[in-house]
């Protein structure tokens, strides 16, 4: 099941602000990649003030993001011997939230 990927207004605003055209896509790319959360590679947990959060790049560009998990319950059928049988499945939903875009420079200064 894919990730539900949202980008805060400053990321938005981030990304649109890069003047390179081939940037911006590639940064785009990242966005869409973030839908296969949590099997996304070069994925970089942060540390100290910034724990909790994360960051995925592409050459000097970086995205700064969290991620929200919560478990939810999904009703399905299955058969069991040709039969039909009602099954309750528990599953974990993420949600990817993408707060800030920019170039590595000064980029985790607050």
């Amino acid at each position: 099941m894919a990730a539900e990927v949202v980008l805060t207004e400053e990321a938005r605003k981030g990304i649109e602000g890069v003047k390179n055209v081939v940037i911006t896509a590639r940064m785009y790319r990242l966005v869409e990649r973030l839908k296969d959360w949590p099997n996304v590679s070069g994925v970089k947990p942060l540390t100290g003030s910034l724990a909790g959060k994360y960051r995925l790049r592409t050459g000097d560009y970086r995205l700064q993001f969290h991620v929200e998990t919560k478990r939810v319950k999904v009703e399905g059928r299955k058969f069991v011997k040709g039969k039909p049988v009602q099954v309750v499945e528990e599953v974990q939903r993420h949600r990817v939230v993408i707060e800030k875009v920019g170039h590595r420079d000064g980029f985790y200064d607050e």
